[in-house]
């Protein structure tokens, strides 16, 4: 028996509903479309069924990965960045200012931003090799 003749499982329908969301989201589909293949994607037998929702829409790793939340592309490390050094600033301007006021004392903004930078950094190199070998 072909795999695409194959019964389809709860778990299958709700992957292909979220690949639906997604497409709506990106604007790929109308809000017609995806009401109508929603429809058909729970109201689906088998695998043959669920395949044709989603024929004409692209597949995450055909995209790229900055449309695809947390596969680390530019836009998405970008945003870690900025979210980072807000955090950073904020805290070394609380202990700065806290400093002053009491005298310098143990820098604890080391232990906020710290760890949080060496985990960036690991991730913006990991992300540019990635990216380099593609």
């Amino acid at each position: 028996m072909p795999a695409t003749e194959l019964r389809a499982a709860d778990t299958d329908r709700t992957a292909v509903a979220e690949a639906l969301g997604r497409a709506l989201h990106e604007g790929r589909l109308t809000v017609a479309e995806y009401d109508e293949r929603l429809a058909s994607a729970y109201a689906a037998r088998t695998h043959a069924d669920l395949a044709v929702l989603t024929a004409d829409l692209p597949t995450p790793a055909t995209t790229s990965p900055v449309s695809y939340g947390s596969c680390g592309g530019d836009g998405d490390l970008r945003n870690a960045w900025r979210g980072y050094l807000t955090v950073a600033l904020i805290v070394w301007a609380v202990y700065l200012a806290s400093s002053v006021a009491g005298g310098f004392g143990y820098p604890w903004p080391v232990w906020v931003v710290g760890p949080w930078g060496a985990v960036l950094v690991a991730r913006t190199l990991s992300t540019r090799g990635a990216l380099a070998r593609r």
